[in-house]
């Protein structure tokens, strides 16, 4: 197992620019602020004249992107407005946020016949999964045996409570990475808890999971921090990205990297979001043509309650009452899209395993899908189907 904290965090971005970070304070939001305000925003430009101009106007340069065209700068209201009106810009947003989509409080790999794909020794080995979220555990006895890379663009932190009375994970903060909220080491556990006579068996149990923190320990985590995760799972060459959040709103910034990470083949699944009921309401970054929107169904094959949907949604997977390991060694049983999201992602490495990429992985898992009888823009092609999208029939269970 190989545990690098080779993070860049916000606060070590900023460390650069010393002083004025005191002096400016924390950012007013983009709608409320006056002209001199300090705003901060993602900045995507056009061209190099693009870029050296924005840099121009930022009081503070908070993240600078590697593959990317776009800048995470704070500056004042009236120089951001500036800024969109500049033909070297492409955009300017501000630098909003995305939750983990959990509700409430496992039977579901047994209903998308993992158990078969398993029996027949497809366990996902060679494969690299990202899950941006959280971070993950980092000694569960559920996930060690093949937790990989670990990268924090927030950095953990217990101490303290958030808003809405949310409580951090009880957990000990041994790498930067290490999940401080439980959602993201839930997630890891269902697409690739470990076959060890214990806690729970993910959809990949041999596949390499790796923990990219892009949420803090209240499960929040901004447009910026996410798309840094994004393109650097893109950057690593890792196979699939799993995303188990969202907001109502999308970010060019992050689409950029979406796109950036599809350019170069690897599969991008994303929760559909926790709205429902309702008609058409899926939620961002599942939202984005690149990503494979997951929406939740419940044990009796019925969308669940809470699930979003909409035309953009791709497939579904088991999402209500889900067990699976949380922080600090433990399990406990959620509820939401973001527990969906993580079976597509698993099988998605297990034909990762099997040498399908990308666009490839998407148009299988689509193609093998079990219809239901939900409405598509409940279920999109149907219930994921993990033998199927492997060539097993669901009686091949040896």
């Amino acid at each position: 197992m190989a545990q690098n904290d080779n993070s860049v965090s916000r606060r070590n971005v900023l460390k650069g620019v010393g002083a004025s970070v005191a002096t400016a304070g924390v950012a007013t939001s983009l709608a409320a602020a006056a002209p001199t305000d300090k705003v901060e925003v993602n900045v995507g430009f056009a061209s190099e004249r693009g870029r050296q101009t924005a840099l121009s106007q930022a009081n503070e340069t908070v993240r600078t992107f590697d593959s990317i065209d776009v800048l995470t700068l704070r500056l004042p209201k009236q120089a951001a407005t500036a800024l969109e009106k500049n033909p070297n810009i492409r955009y300017v947003e501000e630098n909003g946020t995305m939750e983990a989509l959990a509700q409430t409080l496992p039977w579901g790999q047994q209903r998308i016949d993992s158990d078969v794909v398993h029996s027949n020794g497809e366990l996902g080995a060679g494969a690299d999964v990202a899950i941006l979220d959280t971070g993950i555990d980092d000694d569960h006895p559920d996930l060690t045996d093949h937790l990989g890379k670990g990268k924090a663009f927030v950095t953990c932190n217990t101490q303290g409570g958030c808003r809405y009375g949310a409580k951090p994970a009880d957990n000990t903060c041994n790498y930067s990475w290490t999940d401080d909220n439980n959602h993201g080491t839930h997630c890891a556990g269902i697409a690739a808890g470990d076959d060890n006579s214990q806690g729970v068996v993910g959809a990949a149990p041999d596949a390499t999971l790796h923990a990219v923190k892009v949420l803090d320990k209240c499960g929040s985590g901004s447009f910026s921090d996410i798309a840094a995760g994004v393109e650097y799972v893109a950057d690593q060459g890792w196979d699939v990205a799993s995303m188990s959040l969202g907001a109502s709103s999308g970010s060019s910034a992050l689409h950029d990297a979406i796109q950036y990470a599809t350019n170069n083949g690897v599969f991008v699944v994303a929760a559909a979001g926790n709205s429902g009921p309702c008609s058409d309401c899926v939620g961002y970054p599942a939202a984005y043509s690149e990503v494979m929107a997951v929406s939740s169904t419940a044990s009796d094959d019925t969308l669940s309650d809470f699930s979003s949907t909409g035309p953009e949604v791709d497939i579904a997977a088991p999402g209500t009452d889900i067990y699976s390991s949380v922080a600090n060694g433990g399990y406990d049983t959620y509820s939401g899209t973001s527990m969906a999201t993580p079976h597509v992602a698993g099988v998605a490495g297990q034909l990762a395993a099997n040498g399908t990429t990308g666009s490839d992985i998407r148009s299988t898992l689509a193609n093998s899908a079990e219809d239901i009888g939900l409405a598509s823009n409940e279920s999109g092609s149907g219930l994921l189907d993990a033998a199927a999208a492997l060539g097993y029939d669901s009686s091949d269970d040896t």
